[in-house]
């Protein structure tokens, strides 16, 4: 796997933020200000950059200079070499349950005109996603360049990936960043079109897929819990997060081998919910995704187990919880139950790749945690211990100002307008020029 090695210095973060940007969210709504307690504590104060790093923003210009980087101590060496352990076994975790590994292609496809909604009640409109900063471009639909097509990632039906891309007609060949956007459970990628449209018009290449078993790769309402239940059943595959970071491992070899448009070094990831989790693993493995936003997805898995706090997200796909606990033998749902399969169904994620191991490896690129303070599904007292390890790897790789993690007062498992902006002026101050 790739491990570009990233670093910036800019002046001591605020808890105010003033020192990132001022047009921030976090630095103007009084209500969220407390939250950045959550940001770490400086043991030490932050000396010259001993690592390149690739980006720009408005407020500091960043270059990559291979002559400005200096040798790494022995305990940053042993680090990165454990970071690197770590990304080799998932690697192999995650083909372990391939269906047939094929050289990467791509295929046309068409607009969808009717996507497929799961679970009872379809929704119909996000306040948070329409929020989100929207350049004023005259006549912007005639001006948007809109693509279809499928990347094939590994034999069999759920090896054909629908990739979703927006971009502004350009009649210049500069490269662009890109953005790489995740849905939640039951939803699309053609729901996420108010935030391709926004980014797109503010320069970004922004792509969006559909995650395994759900979209264009499901049949009914039903698709993605009844593939849960088999994953238990069988253990063949793994829907619950593994298989679509797979794919997005492949999405970033199509990106950086076969998109002209796209500058390579500028490749940003976000999602919600469960498109947060699939944005913090894919990132986890995959260091080609440069700046990293997950909201409303990051969680403590075995912190949950060992502190009975797991029975939101289990309620979440309670249907493979419910026969696991029949084929258990159990009367009820219980902690041996919700361990079982997460060991069956996601090998690892309760264990040698939960948070407080694949957070920390995500450093030192740029990485913003958006969560609601009240969300049963990832509860803070579960981050605890990943934010602590998080970040030491950012302050011992020199980079401690690139990692936040921002709670919303009063907010449960929802994804909120002010996470849209902040996501965004994120993403902007480490991936646009």
């Amino acid at each position: 796997m790739h491990r570009s090695l990233l670093n910036a210095h800019q002046p001591p973060m605020s808890f105010t933020l003033t020192s990132r940007n001022s047009n921030s969210p976090s630095t103007v709504l009084s209500h969220v200000a407390h939250t950045m307690a959550n940001t770490c504590p400086r043991s030490l104060p932050i000396s010259a950059p001993k690592l390149s790093y690739k980006y720009r923003s408005s407020s500091q210009t960043r270059s990559v200079s291979d002559s400005t980087e200096t040798a790494m101590s022995p305990a940053m060496e042993e680090a990165l070499d454990d970071v690197q352990k770590l990304r080799d076994e998932f690697l192999k975790v995650l083909r372990s349950r391939r269906s047939g590994e094929v050289p990467l292609s791509v295929e046309p496809a068409k607009p969808v005109a009717h996507p497929l909604f799961q679970g009872a009640s379809p929704p119909t409109f996000s306040e948070a996603m329409n929020a989100c900063p929207k350049a004023n471009i005259p006549n912007f639909k005639d001006k948007l360049h809109e693509e279809n097509l499928y990347l094939i990632t590994e034999e069999g039906e759920q090896g054909r990936l629908p990739v979703w891309i927006l971009s502004m007609k350009e009649n210049n060949t500069e490269k662009r960043p890109a953005v790489v956007f995740l849905h939640s459970t039951n939803k699309n990628k053609e729901w996420l079109r108010p935030l391709l449209e926004a980014y797109a018009s503010r320069g970004y290449v922004a792509i969006a897929i559909d995650s395994r078993y759900h979209g264009e790769r499901a049949s009914n309402i039903s698709t993605y819990q009844d593939a849960l239940i088999s994953s238990w059943e069988k253990g063949d595959t793994m829907p619950f997060l593994f298989d679509t970071t797979w794919d997005l491992i492949k999405l970033a070899d199509y990106l950086t081998t076969q998109r002209e448009d796209v500058d390579h070094s500028r490749i940003g990831i976000t999602g919600e919910s469960l498109g947060g989790m699939h944005a913090w693993f894919a990132a986890a493995a995959d260091t080609r995704y440069a700046v990293v936003v997950p909201i409303i997805g990051v969680q403590g898995f075995r912190w949950a187990i060992d502190n009975d706090k797991w029975q939101a997200r289990v309620d979440s796909i309670k249907p493979v919880f419910e026969a696991a606990q029949i084929d258990l033998g159990k009367t009820s749902i219980d902690k041996e139950v919700v361990e079982k399969v997460w060991d069956r169904i996601a090998p690892g994620l309760a264990s040698k790749f939960d948070s407080p191991y694949t957070i920390p490896a995500i450093a030192p690129r740029p990485l913003l945690i958006l969560n609601g303070a009240e969300d049963a599904r990832c509860p803070l007292a579960g981050l605890e211990i990943p934010k602590s390890r998080a970040c030491k790897a950012y302050e011992d790789a020199q980079s401690i100002q690139n990692f936040k993690l921002i709670a919303e007062p009063g907010i449960g498992h929802q994804m909120t307008a002010f996470m849209v902006k902040e996501a965004s002026y994120w993403l902007d101050q480490f991936l646009m020029p």
